[in-house]
């Protein structure tokens, strides 16, 4: 088993750990590139590039718990480059995950954990789904951030309870993108010193050099950012990677960005260095070359007896690092119980009794936005839910985001407010990072059309079934004056598009608690909260519906007084215009119920009778209002029905002349209910 010349004996290491050192390296490297073989599919080069400095990190500098791999105070690593993915799948294995090697033999097959890319919760050990490039950036930054919080909620003196690192492998890839600017950009002005980066720089992406298109100064900008930066000029120097991470351990006041040059495929003879070896497999002929090399056997998947037996131990001694830390919460639990328990309940993710008694009323009120609403909510939610932060990207007044008295989360003080500044992706992102970590509850705002510059890393919020909540206020034609930039015409039916997405867009301030108190309530993935600039009617439930019918997602706001003939349909802002229409409707004798679809979503989970009952098959006269695209609403009209909405940009000008334009009016809805009626008769 062959290690590099530079490195073939690593100063300070005795030669028996050397030797067991490179046979696992080597093993990492073997594994990739026969898994990527096997399936004739994947990215065999930087996991090999990388192998040497994942070896360092892993046996040496983090703390981990293979047979816990949700202990509380583990070191989180993220692998930002998830086409390397191999790296991390031969590293579980190795050293005592749930990762079998048959597991590993079955990469990027049906049903086996070792995906194309990690997926959380789909593989034990990993973190974050990772994949987009740059994501793994912002959430490794959100972690960050949740740990500062917790510690400077939870820790004690003599009990550093919470007390761990963050550690992400990034590529040229992640770095190109724009987010990772956003998110670096953050992480320096929050000074997030328990936050390291190891950038592999190889210089090769798919199309080629990285000279086609990457030419900055990478050390610069990070130094710019307010990073410390470190350079390592050789990926198989394991005593100057070991240096490194020693040397970003000690750093607490900066994050730290270390330079790694490697070089891709390494050693593969013909391939090392070139495009070729980054996302397609290295060839049989390539594969046989690269072992001799290395001095390995040829058949597929071996695994040394050293690297075996050497990364077991590597696994053992990491878990009696959990072990220490078990019995040092034990003595705090026994030294602050109250603390200790509100800790396992946070990090359970598990509401407290009675947090939502506090939730506001509306009786009375005649007018009132929803995001007014929701800011009402965030007030009482914040003081029943002390690990409830976020924060807006640059909009807090406007979004209603703001925690009274909860502090700004800033480089000296992990308060409740965090000031996102102009990032709404790095916002997203880090967010996804937080409720990854555990512990806390995120939420992040900004107007609804600007869902668009933050939507990659909300479809992951999904994809890992993340509780992170959106705010997204101004969200129609009704934000006015603005005009078209600023009217989300399509972001509604983007976000239902989404699976596992829950968007809630509530008629009045009584909805809103209704919707703010099932996102709080869910687990298992994201919620939209799509909210008024202007004030809405506080709808009397006296004489309508209680707005207790959101939790199906849809509910019978006020019937007929007799069997109905029509149904009229709308969300938000428009569930007040359906009303008016109603009324026009009653007085020429049409039996008229008004039906409120705040969650599309949750309406469909429904059992098919309670969707029979709200819309019963039989009335086929139907009409809906929304002011967004009509995209979707046929599910919900049906052939004989029709939506009324905006299949085209808005306008700048007052919201009331806009709804008069463009036809949202109680009048106009009543004139087409009518028109349906009369078709469905002739």
């Amino acid at each position: 088993m062959t290690a590099p010349s530079e490195s073939s004996t690593t100063p300070g290491l005795p030669a028996a750990a050397d030797v067991a050192a490179w046979a696992s390296i080597n093993t990492i490297k073997v594994l990739a590139m026969d898994a990527v073989e096997k399936s004739q599919s994947g990215h065999p080069g930087t996991p090999m590039a990388l192998a040497p400095a994942a070896y360092v990190l892993w046996s040496r500098a983090l703390r981990f718990d293979p047979t816990a791999p949700d202990w509380a105070d583990r070191d989180r690593f993220v692998l930002s480059c998830g086409h390397a993915s191999m790296l991390l799948y031969s590293l579980l294995h190795l050293t005592g995950y749930e990762v079998s090697l048959e597991d590993i033999r079955q990469f990027r097959q049906w049903g086996s954990p070792t995906a194309g890319h990690p997926e959380r919760g789909h593989t034990p050990g990993v973190e974050v789904t990772t994949g987009p490039l740059g994501q793994g950036v912002g959430n490794a930054v959100g972690m960050a951030m949740a740990e500062r919080f917790l510690a400077q909620r939870f820790n004690r003196p003599e009990f550093d309870v919470v007390d761990h690192r963050v550690w992400a492998f990034v590529s040229d890839g992640d770095l190109m993108e724009g987010i990772a600017s956003e998110a670096a950009s953050l992480a320096g002005h929050l000074r997030l010193g328990k936050l390291c980066l190891l950038y592999d720089d190889n210089r090769i992406t798919i199309d080629g050099s990285t000279d086609l298109s990457f030419s900055e100064d990478v050390q610069k900008r990070f130094t710019a950012y307010g990073w410390k930066v470190l350079r390592v000029s050789s990926g198989n120097d394991l005593k100057a990677i070991q240096r490194a991470f020693s040397s970003a351990r000690r750093e607490a006041d900066r994050p730290t960005l270390i330079i790694l040059r490697t070089e891709i495929a390494d050693p593969a003879p013909t391939k090392k260095g070139t495009a070729g070896a980054h996302g397609a497999p290295l060839g049989a002929a390539e594969v046989q070359a690269t072992k001799e090399i290395l001095g390995w056997p040829q058949d597929p998947f071996h695994i040394p007896v050293e690297a075996t037996e050497h990364m077991a131990k590597v696994g053992r001694r990491a878990g009696r690092e959990h072990k220490a830390w078990r019995k040092k919460f034990l003595a705090y639990s026994r030294a602050f119980p109250v603390e200790a328990a509100e800790f396992e309940q946070w990090m359970a993710g598990d509401l407290p009794i009675g947090w939502d008694s506090g939730l506001p009323t509306f009786a009375g009120e005649k007018g009132l936005a929803t995001r007014q609403a929701s800011q009402a909510v965030i007030d009482v939610v914040a003081r029943a839910l002390p690990n409830f932060l976020g924060g807006s990207a640059d909009l807090a007044g406007s979004n209603g985001a703001v925690i009274k008295d909860g502090g700004d989360f800033t480089a000296e003080v992990a308060g409740r407010n965090v000031h996102w500044g102009i990032r709404e992706h790095a916002m997203a992102a880090a967010c996804n990072g937080m409720a990854a970590h555990g512990g806390v509850r995120p939420f992040a705002a900004t107007f609804l059309i600007f869902a668009d510059y933050l939507k990659p890393a909300l479809r992951l919020s999904a994809l890992m079934k993340l509780p992170v909540i959106y705010i997204g206020t101004h969200d129609s034609i009704g934000v006015g004056e603005d005009g078209p930039t600023h009217q989300p015409i399509e972001q509604l039916a983007t976000l239902r598009a989404t699976p596992n997405v829950r968007v809630f867009r509530p008629a009045d301030a009584t909805e809103t608690v209704e919707c703010w108190r099932l996102a709080l309530e869910r687990k298992d993935g994201p919620t939209v909260l799509a909210l008024t600039r202007q004030k809405l009617p506080v709808l009397d439930r006296a004489v309508l519906a209680p707005a207790a019918g959101v939790r199906q997602g849809g509910y019978i706001l006020k019937d007929a007084s007799g069997p109905p003939v029509v149904i009229l349909m709308a969300t938000g802002s428009e569930v007040s215009i359906a009303l008016g229409a109603a009324a026009l409707l009653e007085t020429d004798g049409i039996a008229t119920r008004v039906v409120s679809l705040p969650s599309w979503e949750l309406f469909a989970a429904q059992p098919q009778s309670y969707r029979d009952l709200v819309l019963p098959p039989a009335i086929t006269a139907r009409v809906s209002m929304e002011a967004a695209a009509t995209f979707g609403w046929e599910r919900w009209v049906g052939s004989a029905g029709q939506a009324l909405g905006l299949d085209h940009f808005g306008a700048s000008a007052p919201a009331e002349r806009l709804y008069q334009e463009f036809g949202l009016t109680s009048a106009r809805m009543a004139e087409v209910a009518r028109a349906v009626l009369a078709r469905r008769a002739s």
